[in-house]
């Protein structure tokens, strides 16, 4: 079943509010076996909604809108879906007990303009809002069907969760899911981890390989098409182990799994401690260890060492040193791990040092550069590192390439894997 999803709101195509509806249906609808090929989105225009439904239904079996279900006047979903479909309105009575019933629990005043909310195309299966006062609608026609749900994604969840999704299935068996197994690499660009598989994307069918660039490193995501989820396990077991023998070194994770999380199961399976020396990331890399419950048993501390003279004060760096060969160098970042590692009594020290941007100081043409060190008593490493981008991304950049120096340096010496 083709599947269409139409989101409405002037204020989506303004860029003042993120479309998160839609990825949230793509997602669910794919995992039931549907194949949503189109995405639109539109304002509230009626003569642009109209247009929009016709072609919609004219190439898709199933098309579902979002928004536009609201007391007011610009609120024209359910209207020009029951235009298209050529229904009348008329009111539905226990949607309005509903609405009354939400307005006394929130102690809120219901004026006139509600009840257009319960008013509700001919012949429609009426879904409830268990969250909201807007009811959704499935309406079928000629072999189409029109689903219209509400804007707000916290009502749009729940609406589907309890009502869409149980109907869907019913009416449709949703016989074949769609399962994706997702590997996160960090340490490999896209372009040599695509030459690396090649062959597997060119002879690609079921399972499919997708890879997309992200923040975090680069992810390559399996997905199956099955009966059922232990047939499709079964389809992607195999290309996964193929792709891992390839590039396993890179893989940190499987899923919905974050690498500071890696690293933090590492540390407490190795009673290993950690402590860290931070500049240009003012932080965040203790900020992201810390995220994870339980950090205190492996994070004794941080040193947000922004200026030379905390570095000096508060890990006994050289200010010699830091004259000599500058705040963001190799030898200062060692001597920030190692400072760190001995003053707050930990097993492992890492230190970043960098210049974060923008220019318009004498590091100008540096910006990006940064340097990583992890320091264990018994050897000292540094990494160098230039990222691109606005400020906030290379603090993001350098805080995950020092996870991944963690996660290495764990990979390597002790039992963490």
């Amino acid at each position: 079943m083709i599947v269409e999803i139409v989101t409405t709101g002037t204020e989506l195509l303004l860029g003042q509010v993120v479309n998160t509806n839609s990825a949230y249906l793509a997602n669910q609808l794919n995992k039931l076996g549907f194949d949503v090929l189109y995405h639109s989105t539109i304002g509230d225009n009626k003569k642009r909604m109209k247009e929009t439904l016709l072609l919609a239904l004219a190439r898709a079996d199933i098309v579902i809108t979002t928004g536009g279900m609201g007391p007011t006047q610009g609120d024209i979903t359910k209207e020009i879906t029951a235009e298209v479909l050529n229904r009348d309105l008329h009111l539905h009575k226990p949607s309005l007990a509903n609405i009354e019933r939400y307005f006394a629990k929130v102690k809120r005043t219901m004026v006139e303009s509600n009840i257009r909310q319960a008013m509700i195309p001919d012949s429609a299966v009426v879904l409830e809002n268990y969250c909201g006062t807007a009811p959704g609608v499935v309406l079928e026609d000629n072999g189409k069907m029109i689903i219209n749900l509400p804007g707000p994604p916290r009502e749009l969840k729940m609406m589907f969760e309890k009502c869409l999704k149980p109907f869907l299935i019913e009416k449709f068996g949703c016989s074949k899911i769609i399962l994706s197994r997702v590997l996160n690499t960090y340490g490999i660009g896209e372009s040599l981890l695509e030459e690396k598989i090649k062959d597997l994307i060119l002879q690609q069918h079921n399972p499919t390989i997708a890879l997309l660039a992200r923040k975090t490193g680069v992810i390559v995501r399996l997905t199956a098409k099955a009966d059922n989820e232990a047939e499709a396990l079964t389809l992607i077991k195999p290309l996964e182990a193929e792709i891992k023998s390839r590039i396993g070194e890179f893989i940190y994770a499987v899923d919905d799994i974050k690498l500071e999380e890696v690293v933090a199961k590492q540390f407490v399976e190795n009673k290993l401690t950690v402590a860290m020396a931070e500049s240009c990331t003012g932080g965040l890399l203790t900020s992201r260890l810390t995220d994870i419950p339980g950090s205190s048993a492996y994070v004794v501390g941080a040193i947000v060492s922004y200026s030379d003279i905390v570095k000096i004060n508060e890990l006994n760096i050289a200010e010699t040193l830091i004259n000599e060969k500058g705040a963001v160098s190799e030898e200062v970042a060692k001597a920030m791990a190692e400072g760190v590692r001995k003053k707050l009594n930990s097993k492992v020290g890492i230190a970043i040092t960098g210049f974060a941007g923008p220019g318009g100081d004498s590091h100008s043409a540096e910006v990006g550069l940064v340097y990583l060190s992890l320091s264990d008593g018994k050897k000292t490493i540094c990494e160098k590192k230039v990222f691109h981008g606005q400020r906030l991304d290379i603090k993001f950049h350098a805080s995950q390439a020092a996870l991944n120096l963690l996660w290495q340096y764990n990979k390597k010496n002790n039992k963490g894997k």
